[in-house]
């Protein structure tokens, strides 16, 4: 799973420009792009995600924390792998927005910038996180097993590749293994956009692409059931691995953005529909978490209906969070809980397999039952070092970059002005 980072929206009410309420895809760009979400004024509602949702950073917090607790082995926390599920929604969800919002504002995407964005914000910290696997090998490599040598391990988590070795030939990279995620994700990123772009040049209309997306979730949910096949022991499917299954959130995402592209959406769920959506998204998510036990890779329907069922109350939650002010989304929204999503989770999810594998042995042998506590807050520590130490100075050199070619730019203008 990655850390998404764009400009998303909040709850705060400003005055805005109304958004375009054509009914296809491709909207003629305003004159001035609005600057709230969710939120009404007298002529309509503002376009999504102008600023950023501080609630969804906290709910990254969530998300990441139940899947470090479920690799820790914490009772009560078996249904924790659901936040990678809840990470390729808001993945879908936040891309598809940030690709409406380009094209309303500019009339075009431009995926060239698009694509080294998304590689320079999460590549960086991949490698530095597989130069230090590699260089640990010897002590963290067979955590879980590794079906390849550290240098084939290390080839397929850069290379983005790990969902479909370990869905379609049934391996595993190791300490490397998590990267299955991230690469479920960059595949995303690279086919989904140019798909969109096309159905702007082709003005579809909006109802057209969501029953599209539709049909896309329910067929691969068909398929994933389909495919499913009894693990040996207590190992994962290859299923859970597939980018069929992988497609069922990540197009979830996508739908819910551009039903909430849609003026008429977005007035009617800053109502009493989004405090809705709210509360029952985060109770049947919290349901979904605690009611799943240790034996959900022995069942079809797991891999079926119930994750992609879990797609869904992550869009119902996620779209209450962005339409409305609510006593959950102020929780979320806790500077702490906002922080540590937009700044940690990457590196968090990234770092803390290496940190239980180097460091589990010793702490169950001094501290037993509770030696979960101690590899958190390891884990914590860790992903905090690594995002200040990795990721902070590449977006510092990202900005020097873009400042430095504005001023270019400025100056080559007034020098074709002056003469």
């Amino acid at each position: 799973m990655s850390s998404s980072t764009l400009e998303n929206g909040t709850a705060t009410t400003r005055t805005i420009a109304p958004a375009p309420t054509t009914r296809t895809i491709a909207p003629a760009p305003t004159t001035a792009p609005a600057t709230g979400t969710g939120t009404t004024t007298g002529k309509g509602t503002a376009a999504p995600l102008a600023t950023r949702a501080t609630a969804l950073d906290g709910l990254r917090t969530v998300a990441i924390v139940i899947v470090m607790l479920y690799h820790l082995h914490v009772t009560g926390f078996e249904g924790g792998f659901i936040g990678v599920t809840v990470f390729f929604v808001l993945s879908g969800f936040l891309i598809t927005t940030l690709l409406l919002g380009e094209h309303r504002r500019t009339g075009t995407v431009r995926l060239g910038s698009f694509w080294v964005k998304r590689l320079l914000r999460l590549y960086p910290a991949l490698l530095v996180m597989v130069a230090a696997g590699l260089a640990l090998w010897s002590w963290v490599g067979g955590y879980k097993g590794a079906s390849f040598s550290p240098g084939e391990a290390a080839f397929i988590a850069l290379s983005y590749t790990g969902n479909l070795f370990r869905s379609f030939w049934d391996t595993t990279q190791g300490v490397f293994a998590h990267t299955w995620s991230l690469s479920m994700e960059e595949q995303f990123y690279l086919v989904w956009p140019p798909v969109l772009v096309l159905l702007f040049a082709l003005r579809a209309r909006r109802r057209v692409l969501m029953a599209g997306l539709a049909v896309v979730i329910v067929a691969a949910s068909i398929g994933s059931w389909a495919s499913y096949r009894t693990p040996n022991g207590g190992s994962t499917p290859d299923v859970y691995f597939s980018p069929v299954l992988g497609l069922v959130p990540l197009a979830t995402g996508c739908l819910l953005a551009l039903l909430l592209d849609d003026e008429r959406v977005r007035t009617w769920a800053a109502g009493i529909a989004g405090h809705l959506g709210t509360w029952l998204g985060i109770g049947m998510l919290a349901a979904v978490q605690f009611w799943i036990d240790d034996d959900w890779t022995q069942h079809a329907w797991t891999f079926g209906v119930l994750l992609p069922a879990t797609g869904l109350v992550s869009a119902l939650l996620i779209g209450g969070l962005v339409s409305v002010r609510s006593p959950l989304s102020i929780a979320l929204s806790w500077t702490p809980m906002a922080w540590f999503g937009r700044r940690v989770s990457y590196s968090a999810y990234l770092w803390h397999p290496l940190v239980i594998a180097l460091l589990g042995t010793v702490t169950s042998s001094l501290f037993g039952a509770f030696d979960w506590v101690w590899l958190l807050g390891a884990a914590v520590l860790v992903a905090v070092g690594a995002a200040y130490a990795v990721e902070v100075p590449v977006e510092k050199l990202r900005r020097r970059f873009r400042e430095a070619r504005r001023l270019m730019a400025a100056e080559r203008s007034a020098r074709h002005t002056a003469s």
